[in-house]
């Protein structure tokens, strides 16, 4: 005779798992865990750091307070300063460690093939160690320089470069597929197959999606879909480019500035907490006072590249948008007096930001003050890597 007594309503029944506060948590980690994506393979990881162990940020007793800022000299030093923060680490040998690996990744991926040697000195391991101080791991700085030299790979080849093979024509289809390699859609029989063989058969695509897949070995999948979603963003803005481009119609600089603020550094800001091994918590990050503050931030050292790229960018064919060019035909100035406003308008940002950082002071969270810090880190580094990269040196 079959025992009915184990479907008695009344029964107590013994836990499966843990209880009590926290446990729902728990749980639910436990049951996401086994459908964490695979990642790529020579995505870039690499375990262990050469010559020994080096302390993580979050060890090193790193401090909170805003860094200073000061009016640094710029570019031949003719030109007003820029009010930026101070410079938090140069180290050379660390950054030199981030390239090696990132060269070694590029290779693999085949993106900047036949460019190889102007790609190594462009330095963006560098970059990633001037901009994120609180990291000494190249592991999680390479994060940031596989992902910005992907993000730049995109715009050489398919926004800016007309020598490259970038034309406005092509560039919103290739960017929705940019978004299907960092963000695989769900599988679709054979279309999804010729998807796929696209995607490998471009290697700003592969790199794109390498650089993702690396990202989320350290991320929660929080930051993933953060990291998606801004790409997304940006390139909203580089569609709004490519269509002044092919209609010839240089937007007015208002307009210009309203897509330049979500095509800026911000993108690579939103990078800080994944590469300093923590977690700004999502309620903090879309706090819209926090929001701005990156904002601020990102267009700041945004500035910063149209400052340093605008005889690049005045030399193509078909010149792209920006903010010194455009003020200059717009309001029939010289070239120098466009730099001099850009300036202002950059100092205008940073000390923007520096109000922004003083209204959240309050609020009691150590993430959010380091990540804060960390966009001032950023800001610094960011115009330190400009000063001495090969990419925009004339």
């Amino acid at each position: 005779m079959l025992d009915f007594s184990a479907f008695d309503p009344s029964a107590t029944p013994v836990p499966a798992g843990p209880t009590g506060l926290g446990a729902y948590t728990l749980s639910l980690r436990s049951a996401l865990r086994p459908y964490r994506p695979g990642f790529e393979e020579g995505d870039g990881h690499e375990d262990g750091v050469p010559g020994g162990p080096r302390p993580s940020g979050g060890d090193r007793g790193l401090s909170l307070a805003p860094l200073a800022c000061r009016e640094r000299e710029w570019g031949d030093g003719t030109y007003p300063p820029l009010y930026v923060p101070e410079t938090v680490r140069v180290d050379d040998d660390l950054g030199a460690e981030v390239d090696r690996r990132l060269v070694a990744w590029a290779e693999r991926t085949g993106v900047h093939e036949g460019r190889m040697e102007q790609f190594a000195a462009t330095g963006y391991g560098r970059l990633a160690m001037l901009t994120h101080a609180d990291s000494d791991d190249p592991d999680h700085l390479l994060i940031a320089a596989q992902l910005n030299a992907a993000w730049w790979a995109a715009d050489d080849y398919y926004a800016d470069e007309s020598d490259l093979g970038a034309t406005p024509t092509e560039l919103p289809p290739r960017l929705a597929l940019v978004t299907s390699a960092m963000d695989p859609p769900p599988d679709a029989g054979r279309y999804t197959a010729q998807l796929e063989e696209h995607i490998r058969s471009d290697p700003v695509l592969v790199a794109l999606r390498s650089a993702t897949s690396h990202a989320a070995r350290h991320s929660t999948p929080a930051q993933v879909m953060r990291i998606r979603g801004i790409t997304s963003q940006m390139y909203v803005s580089w569609a709004a480019y490519a269509a002044w481009r092919y209609l010839e119609t240089p937007p007015p600089v208002w307009r210009y500035l309203a897509a330049r603020q979500h095509d800026s550094f911000y993108t690579s800001m939103v990078l800080i907490d994944v590469v300093g091994g923590y977690e700004l918590p999502a309620n903090l990050f879309g706090e819209p006072r926090f929001h701005t503050a990156l904002m601020q931030a990102g267009t700041a050292s945004v500035l910063v590249n149209d400052l340093h790229s605008v005889e690049r960018e005045a030399a193509d064919e078909l010149p792209d948008s920006n903010v010194i060019l455009l003020m200059a035909a717009e309001e029939g100035c010289s070239i120098r007096e466009a730099t001099e406003r850009t300036v202002h308008l950059h100092n205008h940002f940073v000390r923007g930001f520096e109000q922004s950082q003083r209204s959240l002071a309050a609020l009691p969270s150590p993430e959010l003050k380091r990540f804060l810090r960390g966009a001032q880190a950023w800001m610094a580094g960011g115009l330190e890597w400009h000063q001495s990269t090969s990419r925009y040196q004339s």
